[in-house]
């Protein structure tokens, strides 16, 4: 059946709403809707093998545990998720911890009227926070984070995964959100990345124009599919 250009294939239900297939014959193993924000660091946490003991002598010693960012990197992963969350009474849909092969992880991936956002989440706790073109520097770090370049990166990936699986193209724009910065500076050269606090994240709400209803149904219906995204 040819697609319409709304982005569906014409099927409808007996109430006129869009029906979708795959939606419905989703097997519960490979539908990411039901994830939580940061459940790929849950996961770390729970399998993690390092005692209570072991963290707290740790501590004591000057070292930091790589549990310890793990659980600054959740709670400003859930943070950020609360706010997307709230944006889904607006008609946007929010797939959180998509797993991309080699390990990298999408944050949160809003989908809307707005169009398609790939987020990633960084703690920056009474940090001061510089952006360039490619790479971030933290006041408490002695070394610059590719954070800008791994989520370009990341949301072109992202970009091909949707295009496939919807069969027309979908652009996805990335976005940083710093949690907790003390300030936060952005180099006015850097236009593709947009760079948000996290008390900014439902402004990503007030766009509109790019997407129709149904078309941001599907790309939600594809990207909440594991499978799609194990050749990313």
């Amino acid at each position: 059946m040819r697609e319409r250009p709304d982005g569906t294939d014409g099927k409808k239900r007996a109430n006129g709403k869009a029906f979708d297939p795959e939606r419905l014959f989703l097997p519960p193993d490979d539908d990411l809707a039901p994830n939580r924000p940061g459940e790929t660091l849950r996961a770390r946490l729970d399998t993690s093998r390092t005692g209570r003991a072991a963290l707290v002598l740790a501590r004591c010693l000057g070292r930091r545990p790589v549990e310890d960012a793990w659980r600054r990197a959740l709670a400003a992963e859930q943070t950020v998720g609360a706010e997307l969350e709230a944006l889904t009474a607006g008609g946007w849909e929010v797939v959180h911890s998509i797993v991309l092969p080699g390990d990298s992880v999408i944050p949160h991936l809003l989908i809307g009227p707005g169009g398609v956002f790939g987020i990633a989440v960084k703690d920056a706790h009474k940090a001061r926070i510089r952006v360039g073109e490619t790479v971030v520097h933290i006041s408490r770090d002695r070394h610059p984070r590719p954070y800008v370049r791994e989520i370009r990166h990341d949301a072109a990936r992202a970009s091909l995964v949707l295009s496939r699986g919807c069969g027309y193209a979908v652009q996805v724009r990335p976005v940083l959100v710093f949690v907790g910065a003390e300030s936060l500076e952005v180099s006015p050269t850097l236009e593709d990345v947009r760079v948000l606090k996290e008390t900014e994240t439902t402004t990503l709400g007030r766009t509109g124009g790019v997407l129709h209803p149904r078309r941001a149904d599907r790309i939600h219906t594809v990207a909440r599919n594991r499978r799609v995204w194990l050749w990313a």
